[in-house]
């Protein structure tokens, strides 16, 4: 059992019979009454995302999930193909689990996977990824008085924003929890 102020992203618990991963939570004392945990999570048996509330405070029974190092090999079809970095078991997940961060995933990149009971639930990317830029249009003189931002492709067709002084060729960090640009990178 775990108290609902210690709700951690990645975090697994068993709510209503079904196991889910926690996404995201916010902490939020309102001006009257108690304050409460706002989580997202994401449900393993029906792959929905909903918002839950729970009171602070209040027990909930978390869930302990196995953890693997694994690489990226390949992409099969609708799955993508990882190989366990210790048995070198292979290890399939389903397209949709990383769609929002496909165009960032490379050959050999490491991630670690949740296993409960033996199945993968969840794949967890790392945090940043260098990428090369592909297309970036040119930035006009004069646009650097402020803050300003272009959209750029890098190698694998993502989109990115990143600053203006940024060109085609440039290495630059992603953040893939929310794929932002981070900094540019010198790549020898």
């Amino acid at each position: 059992m775990i108290n609902s102020n210690h709700i951690k992203r990645g975090m697994a618990l068993k709510v209503d019979g079904d196991i889910v991963i926690v996404q995201s939570f916010e902490h939020h004392k309102p001006g009257k009454g108690a304050a409460v945990v706002r989580v997202k999570v994401k449900s393993l048996s029906k792959g929905t995302t909903v918002e839950r509330t729970w009171r602070s405070g209040e027990m909930l029974e978390d869930v302990e999930l196995e953890k693997r190092n694994a690489t990226y090999n390949y992409d099969d079809g609708d799955q993508l193909v990882f190989m366990d970095t210790e048995s070198y078991d292979q290890i399939y997940i389903d397209k949709k689990e990383l769609e929002d961060i496909l165009a960032f995933i490379t050959e050999g990149m490491e991630f670690q996977i949740l296993l409960y009971e033996g199945k993968p639930v969840s794949v967890i990317p790392p945090n940043f990824v260098v990428v090369r830029v592909e297309y970036a249009e040119e930035g006009l003189k004069g646009d650097t008085a402020t803050t300003a931002f272009k959209e750029v492709t890098v190698e694998g067709g993502g989109k990115v924003q990143v600053p203006l002084f940024v060109k085609t060729g440039d290495y630059i960090k992603v953040d893939l929890r929310d794929l932002s640009y981070v900094e540019r990178v010198n790549q020898k």
